[in-house]
């Protein structure tokens, strides 16, 4: 019987551990690993993995509502909008509730994921054991490797150069000049924070404008809005949600920042509350991208030449996965097509939780793509053709370059609509196999010890 299968877990992080709480809730024998000591992944502050960006001023940038789980509701006397150490939590209590905590291997890496003769897998550690397993999740999140600008630019700089991904408090920038670069989240909240102790104003350079969202439109989670035109066409949800930010807050460009690149819902918009107060305060001071680097100066494309002790580089991540070859990811691991963001179409038992970019919050969608892929194990769901899984990835992937452009099409998605297209892809794979579609099959479940 199906519930008898042995699935690995890589990650203990949201994704991980929906994976596993799905997987148990259809009955299969689940091993997670996970690098760092405890559960909770990237949220997770002082998590001895090393791989944690978070920091002290770290919050949601969706709201409780829009985050939560649907297995899983947050607190109600919780604020709207919790900070890092409250969802590390809240993640822990998950896992402790669901009983995933006990099914992680904790301080365990993984070193290669295999393909056996027999159509199984194995997961091989650091430390040199290997176990078999019937299917694996990948689900090892991608905001946890730097990337830096590529080619570096031009010129050398005499003070200290770090990523988002290194910043932990606001103490390193002590009166000293500071440049952030970059227009994401992570970006607003280090310049918000280095603004408050920095000898100058904080210079925020960036090439490209973004939209900027405050957490609250007319009283309200700015997210709530996006929930209640959920249904409607991304192109007409795009028109309301421009016009409703145009008349709270007005343009980027009325306060100095570049204009947004694209429009609203095809990019990530920034949310935040205080980069705009700083900006009209003066505390921080919008600067176009950078030129060269000139010693213990930053000249920007508009030709001024500005002190700085440090440059922040929000520049954002790259997608690692090096436990898997090429094999299985391709060249370029962001251009990897999956059959709805889960399943490699080559082998679906190798499947894939929270590989995706999303246009809002990532728990609810890594719940559901945990549930999509349990139903699969479990025997209650059948996929499309080998064929048919080739075509619908083309068509996905057509769809999202003519919305989203060439930045990593392969894995946008749309929040509500992906939520919604979950269950209802699970009812037809319930058909497919009513009407004779083979079902997922573990084979052997002997283990393999090195």
């Amino acid at each position: 019987m199906t519930h008898h299968a042995r699935v690995a877990v890589i990650g203990a992080g949201a994704a991980g551990l929906a994976a596993t709480k799905a997987l148990l809730d259809v009955g299969a024998d689940v091993v997670t690993y996970e690098k760092g000591d405890r559960p909770g992944g990237l949220w997770v502050r002082d998590n001895t993995s090393g791989l944690s960006p978070a920091y002290a001023s770290l919050h949601l940038n969706t709201s409780k509502g829009r985050t939560e789980f649907a297995d899983f509701p947050m607190p109600q006397d919780w604020p709207d909008y919790p900070s890092a150490d409250h969802i590390a939590g809240y993640l822990a209590d998950y896992a402790q509730t669901f009983g995933v905590t006990d099914r992680v291997r904790f301080s365990t890496t993984v070193a290669a994921v295999e393909r056996t003769a027999d159509g199984g897998w194995t997961v091989t550690t650091e430390a040199g054991e290997t176990d078999r397993y019937d299917a694996v999740v990948v689900a090892n999140g991608h905001n946890w490797d730097p990337k830096w600008p590529s080619p570096a630019y031009p010129g050398e700089f005499a003070g200290t150069q770090m990523h988002a991904h290194d910043y932990r408090s606001a103490d390193v920038f002590r009166d000293r000049r500071v440049v952030v670069v970059g227009m994401g989240n992570s970006a607003m909240d280090i310049a918000v924070d280095a603004s408050y102790v920095a000898k100058a104003p904080v210079l925020l350079s960036a090439r490209h404008g973004v939209h900027i969202v405050p957490k609250y439109l007319f009283g309200k989670p700015a997210d709530a809005t996006g929930a209640a035109i959920a249904g409607l066409p991304w192109k007409v949800r795009q028109r309301i949600a421009e016009t409703m930010l145009r008349l709270a807050v007005g343009r980027p460009e009325k306060y100095g920042l570049p204009a947004p690149s694209s429009g609203f819902f095809q990019n990530h918009p920034t949310i935040s509350d205080t980069i705009l107060h700083r900006l009209t305060h003066g505390a921080v001071e919008p600067r176009p991208g950078i030129a060269r680097l000139d010693g213990e100066h930053v000249v920007f494309t508009d030709g001024r030449r500005e002190e700085a002790d440090v440059i922040v580089w929000a520049t954002g991540y790259r997608v690692t996965i090096p436990f898997l070859s090429p094999r299985w990811l391709g060249a370029n691991p962001e251009a990897m097509p999956l059959h709805h963001r889960v399943f490699h179409l080559e082998e679906p038992t190798l499947g894939f939780v929270g590989l995706m970019q999303s246009t809002g919050a990532a728990l609810p969608v890594v719940e559901a793509q945990a549930k999509l892929f349990a139903a699969y194990v479990g025997g209650r769901y059948a996929l499309p053709t080998p064929q048919e899984r080739r075509r619908e990835a083309d068509r996905v992937l057509a769809r999202a370059r003519s919305r989203w452009g060439d930045k990593r099409p392969a894995m946008r998605i749309d929040f509500d609509q992906y939520v919604a297209s979950v269950p209802r892809e699970i009812e037809a794979g319930e058909r497919r196999l009513g009407s004779g579609a083979a079902a997922f099959s573990p084979a052997s479940t002997a283990e393999v010890h090195a």
